[in-house]
């Protein structure tokens, strides 16, 4: 998945934080409590990690490779 590193608003530092959000909700904690836990306060650092998805298995599809001639 691609996670983007920093936060589009404010450019905080938030793509080291992702394996931990998405492993800890996984197993059924609360998205909002993990989130406190790790220290991202401001809402836009939150919309980015809570709001990512994965498109890449929706991307492929349309992927032409390049011929060589």
């Amino acid at each position: 998945m691609m996670v983007p590193v920093r936060c589009f608003t404010c450019g905080s530092l938030i793509g080291d934080k992702f394996a931990t959000f998405k492993t800890r909700v996984k197993l059924g904690e609360d998205p909002a409590k993990v989130l406190d836990e790790l220290g991202i306060k401001r809402y836009c650092c939150r919309r980015m990690l809570i709001s990512s998805v994965d498109v890449i298995d929706q991307v492929l599809p349309f992927y032409s490779k390049k011929t060589e001639s």
